[in-house]
C-alpha cells in the first residue's frame, strides 16, 4: 500500500480534521506542550494487523495542520520487523512504538486506533474465511459492499487477511446482473451488447440464479459465471454442468455469491467453483480490540 497516494492521504487528513485534532482543547490546556511521551500499540486479541502504515502517516500530516507547535514534528515509529500488515498476532503484542511529543499522541490516538481496528477487524475476519477453505482451490473474493470513501482501504485489509479483490469499481470489469437483463432487454440483448463493446481485455462475467439461466447465460456466450443465492448441492450441479459444457473449450471461471457464511463457505469451496465471494468481509467485520498505552517519557 502507497500511504502517500493523494487518495488515501486526503482521507487520512479528512479523519483527522472531522476530529479536530489540530483543535484539541481538552489536550491544548491540560499538557505541558513540551511534554515527550511514548505511546505502545497494543493487540488485546488475536488478530491479523492491518493498517500499520497509516499511522507514521497520520502523525506527518497532523504536523502540517497543527500550527501551533512545530516542535511536534518530530516523531519515531518502531515496530518489531516480523510485525507488519498481514501478519498474525497474539494478545498482548505490542505492534508499534510511537515516540513524540504528548499532545500529538493524544490528539492523533483515536484516528490511529479507529482506522488499525476496522482494517484490522477486516484483515482478520477474512482470514477466517480463508482459513476455512484452506485445501480447495478455491479462493474468497472482496465485494463492492464497503464504506464510501474506504474502499480502497478495505480491499487491501482483505489483501491482507489472504483474501483476493474482486472489481475496484464499476469501470473495473462487466457483471452483468438481473436488473441488467431486465432492463436492456433480456440476456441475449444484453450480453451480445457487452460482448460487441467491451474494451480490450475485458471479460463479461453473468449472474445466473437458476439452472435456466444459467443455460442460456453459457448458450449466449458469458465468459465468466456467478451463481447467485445458490444451495451447496446446486453450486455443484452447476458446476458439473459448466464443465460439461467447456469440455475442450476454454475455462470459464465460476463464482458463487449470496449469503455465504464462514459457516457455510467450505461446502461452497467442495462444490468445485474458482471463488467464492463474501460481502461479510467488509459490512460486517467487526473491529479488532486495539489500544494505545501513553506514557511520559522520562528523562
Amino acid at each position: 500500500m502507497d500511504w502517500k497516494n493523494s487518495h488515501i492521504d486526503a482521507l487520512l487528513e479528512q479523519a483527522l480534521t472531522e476530529d479536530q485534532a489540530a483543535g484539541d482543547t481538552t489536550t491544548e490546556l491540560t499538557i505541558d506542550p513540551g511534554l515527550r511521551a511514548t505511546g505502545s500499540i497494543l493487540a488485546r486479541q488475536e488478530m491479523t494487523v492491518c493498517g500499520l502504515g497509516a499511522v507514521p502517516r497520520i502523525l506527518e500530516i497532523f504536523a502540517r495542520l497543527d500550527r501551533r507547535a512545530p516542535a511536534q514534528t518530530r516523531f519515531e515509529v518502531i515496530s518489531h520487523p516480523e510485525i507488519f500488515d498481514g501478519v498474525r498476532v497474539h494478545e498482548g503484542q505490542v505492534l508499534a512504538v510511537i515516540r513524540h511529543n504528548a499532545r500529538a499522541l493524544l490528539s492523533c490516538e483515536r484516528v490511529i486506533l479507529n482506522l488499525m481496528q476496522h482494517l484490522s477487524g477486516i484483515a482478520t475476519r477474512t482470514r477466517q474465511y480463508v482459513d476455512a477453505i484452506e485445501g480447495t482451490g478455491a479462493r474468497v473474493l472482496d465485494t463492492r459492499k464497503t464504506i464510501p470513501g474506504l474502499r480502497v482501504l478495505e480491499k487491501y485489509a482483505v489483501a491482507c487477511g489472504g483474501g483476493t479483490n474482486h472489481r475496484l469499481d464499476l469501470a473495473s470489469g462487466i457483471l452483468i446482473k438481473n436488473n441488467h437483463i431486465s432492463l436492456g432487454g433480456g440476456l441475449p440483448a444484453v450480453l451480445t451488447s457487452a460482448l460487441e463493446r467491451r474494451k480490450k481485455g475485458q471479460r463479461v462475467q453473468v449472474e445466473a440464479r437458476s439452472a435456466a439461466e444459467l443455460e442460456e447465460a453459457l448458450k449466449y456466450g458469458a465468459e465468466a459465471i456467478l451463481l447467485d443465492n445458490m444451495t451447496p448441492r446446486q453450486v455443484k450441479k452447476s458446476v458439473e454442468r459448466i464443465r460439461q459444457y467447456t469440455r475442450g473449450k476454454a475455462a470459464i471461471p465460476i463464482e458463487a455469491s449470496g449469503g455465504i457464511v464462514l459457516e457455510s463457505i467450505r461446502a461452497y469451496a467442495e462444490a468445485g467453483v474458482d471463488f467464492i465471494s463474501v460481502g461479510a468481509l467488509t459490512h460486517s467485520a467487526q473491529a479488532a480490540d486495539i489500544s494505545m498505552r501513553i506514557a511520559a517519557e522520562t528523562a
